[in-house]
């Protein structure tokens, strides 16, 4: 799909990562709020989540859109903890690390998840998996020399 591919090869840009931290996530949140989780604008490149997690040093509740990449099995999404190829992790990374049971607003739908952070063979299988899934990872891992958080998020409580 040859939108699709402008869409990758524009998201891998340092201009698009300079801008979209500041933009991407305010429209996402607004449009979110005003189809009342019905919508999420992001969503219509990739899958996402709005994630309601705890501060990690304020204790305060964050709401932060993400792109996810929904798994199989229905109960698990992988989150990237890209930051747009940034230098440093995103908040809602050290907010995951610090209180794993959050919140995923999903199609709509409240859903009480828990966070893991995957370490070794289990990343390296999931990298891959998400670099067939969204390519411009790459980039943003070339870009930054900090190894990129991936956290499996699952439902809770079933």
């Amino acid at each position: 799909m040859i939108g699709e591919r402008v869409v990758q090869r524009i998201s891998s840009t340092r201009g698009f990562a300079k801008v979209a931290p500041h933009v991407v996530p305010a429209l996402d949140r607004a449009v979110h709020r005003l189809t009342r989780g019905k919508v999420l604008l992001s969503a219509q490149m990739l899958p996402g989540v709005i994630l309601t997690s705890t501060g990690a040093r304020s204790g305060l509740t964050r709401r932060t859109p993400l792109a996810c990449m929904p798994q199989e099995d229905g109960r698990s999404w992988l989150l990237v903890g890209s930051n747009f190829g940034r230098t440093d992790h995103p908040a809602w990374t050290h907010n995951l690390l610090a209180h794993p049971d959050a919140e995923v607003s999903w199609r709509g739908a409240d859903i009480p998840v828990r966070a893991r952070l995957l370490q070794g063979e289990e990343r390296t299988a999931a990298w891959k998996e998400l670099l067939a899934f969204w390519p411009p990872y790459a980039t943003y891992q070339a870009r930054v020399e900090r190894e990129i958080r991936i956290f499996r998020i699952t439902r809770r409580g079933q």
